[in-house]
């Protein structure tokens, strides 16, 4: 199967930021304009996090959603403030392909079953923001600023049992520092799970994304600074994955 490339879009109050750690935010750029740009660099999906809304209560910002969803023909997914059945129908109303979930499941881990047998598991993508704890990683929601005492990995497990369809992993360790994904986590879960697991968090390089596709066995990469900052494009990455024997998609 072939490797999918995904840049992600951290909004925070209808702008695109980056930070470090989950932490220290600073704006790059408008949702919709920079969705469009990566869709015609060859990305294959488009992620987008309101960063803000499980933290201060707000809804996820549907209107930034939709403007988003209507100049796309690649997948979205939204995330961040999806806090019920209802937002997650409302979040697949104003256009997203899918959406994840990551407080609220870990609240009610129930909500994962209802939405998987109304809207599809292909719906339904867990997010698992996790931190390492000696030997093992513990699960983080709201952002990044709740530990659960829950672990990563037994918790993908249940997530999946449950109706996930796909697992969007976060190593919070990695997150911003550009020093490479975590390899042992992402491959932990991979080898966990029966789903797709989209690596994220520490992309600096785009050798950090060959690594994380092979050695590290994700289905797909996400990546943010590589791409806001135009160190590189998603069409630059494709084709060093390819020259490493690794199989991408090119077109619609």
């Amino acid at each position: 199967m072939t490797k999918r490339i995904i840049p992600c879009l951290d909004v925070r109050n209808g702008y695109v930021v980056k930070g470090v750690c989950f932490k220290n935010l600073k704006e790059v750029g408008d949702p919709p304009t920079l969705a469009v740009e990566y869709q015609l660099q060859g990305a294959d999906e488009i992620v987008f996090l309101d960063v803000n809304a499980s933290v201060s209560g707000t809804k996820t910002l549907h209107d930034a959603v939709r403007k988003t969803a209507e100049q796309l023909f690649v997948p979205l997914t939204v995330g961040g403030g999806i806090r019920s059945f209802s937002d997650v129908r409302k979040t697949l109303e104003v256009g997203a392909d899918k959406t994840s979930i990551n407080s609220a499941a870990v609240i009610d881990p129930t909500l994962i079953n209802k939405c998987a047998k109304s809207f599809g598991s292909q719906c339904i993508v867990l997010a698992l923001d996790a931190k390492r704890v000696d030997d093992s990683w513990e699960v983080y929601t709201h952002s990044g600023t709740n530990a659960t005492g829950l672990d990563a990995i037994a918790w993908a497990k249940e997530a999946c049992e449950r109706g996930a369809g796909e697992i969007l992993l976060t190593s919070m360790d990695a997150d911003g520092t550009k020093k490479g994904y975590d390899i042992e986590l992402t491959r932990a879960v991979v080898r966990a799970v029966n789903v797709p697991v989209i690596a994220s968090g520490g992309c600096g390089t785009i050798e950090h994304v060959v690594e994380v596709l092979t050695s590290g066995e994700a289905d797909a990469a996400l990546a943010a600074s590589i791409f806001h900052f135009g160190q590189h494009t998603v069409a630059e990455v494709k084709h060093a994955l390819e020259s490493e024997g690794v199989p991408v998609r090119w077109g619609s």
